[in-house]
């Protein structure tokens, strides 16, 4: 049995109990919400802060507010259960609702939160094992080892991200605001992750996800679409997140095509982007934005399924949610 190792933990009740609490924790110290990632890490010793400071607690962090009008605003320890069913996101933010019902499980749903999924560590066959495991073949450059053993002649690590609200948040134009005792800061998702499977955010690590901002959708007609080996529980091996703004007319104005699970961080594919922008949205147009996205895709040996396999997944994926935008914009074959 895998048990927790020894810590503090902490439960403040507002956002600046908790930044403070950080600021005079020991530098390993880590926030946590729902706990579904970080609590089975610290198991598997890939984790071992000495203080946790739980958020959930913190009321002002679960609010849902908005309208499609001036957008929608999303505390980040509202759970993905919530989202789920939150009336307001599924009329405003579709796209939303669908990625958080792809994740895990009902049970998990319930605990995990929308900003823990955006924060997500990222994952790898060899990394994702209990301490004996990895010890056994003299671990890995992403904790303890100075080895990558998925390409073993790499300087970097090339663990997975596998949020599948992550991609989703990059092509609608989310914005994330976070807060530490210096004050408050709100970037582009697009900015968040880092191409690095250790240093995988651009986040400091006393900085606090507070809230999740999406902007007034528009025209925006967006969707997800995720691969993975069984229908529930399993994490993403290949996401294809799209969104497409499109004038009367219809000519593609807009448009933002994102992969998850091929690489460190979301892959926006520009070149897919490129074929579609400008131009009417026809079956033409769709085979070569997914055709852009099976040449981008260049995933490895670290998840589930073969890696060339799901490279050539990456084109049907992206094929299916371009038709799907296509017919949500009521333009026929």
């Amino acid at each position: 049995m895998m048990r927790l190792p020894q810590f503090e933990y902490l439960s403040p009740r507002t956002v600046a109990e908790a930044v403070e609490m950080m600021t005079d924790a020991d530098p390993d110290a880590r926030f946590v919400a729902g706990g579904t990632d970080l609590y089975p890490n610290m198991k598997r010793r890939q984790q071992t802060p000495k203080t946790v400071i739980s958020v959930m607690r913190v009321a002002e962090l679960r609010n849902i507010r908005g309208d499609e009008y001036s957008g929608i605003t999303i505390g980040a320890r509202a759970l993905l259960s919530e989202i789920c069913r939150h009336k307001l996101i599924e009329q405003v933010y579709p796209v939303v609702t669908q990625a958080a019902r792809l994740i895990a499980t009902p049970l998990l749903r319930n605990m995990g939160t929308i900003g823990g999924n955006l924060l997500l560590d990222t994952r790898c066959n060899y990394y994702d094992q209990n301490y004996e495991w990895r010890k056994g073949i003299n671990f890995c450059l992403k904790k303890d080892g100075d080895i990558c053993w998925v390409a073993p002649s790499s300087p970097k690590c090339w663990a997975v991200q596998s949020s599948d609200l992550a991609p989703v948040m990059v092509a609608v134009g989310a914005r994330l605001k976070f807060v530490s005792v210096r004050g408050e800061r709100v970037a582009e998702a697009a900015d968040l992750y880092k191409d690095d499977g250790i240093e995988y955010l651009h986040k400091e690590p006393d900085e606090l996800l507070t809230e999740i901002q999406l902007p007034p959708p528009g025209r925006l007609r967006s969707c997800y679409h995720k691969l993975r080996r069984r229908g529930s529980f399993d994490f993403p091996v290949l996401g294809v997140a799209a969104a497409v703004e499109v004038a009367e007319g219809g000519v593609i104005e807009r448009a933002r095509i994102v992969l998850g699970g091929v690489a460190p961080a979301p892959v926006e594919v520009k070149e897919a982007e490129a074929q579609l922008v400008g131009l009417p949205f026809d079956e033409q147009r769709i085979a070569a934005a997914a055709e852009a996205c099976y040449l981008k895709a260049r995933p490895l040996d670290n998840t589930d399924f073969v890696m060339g396999w799901r490279k050539q997944m990456a084109r049907p994926f992206a094929l299916r949610a371009l038709q799907e935008l296509r017919q949500s914009c009521g333009l026929t074959p």
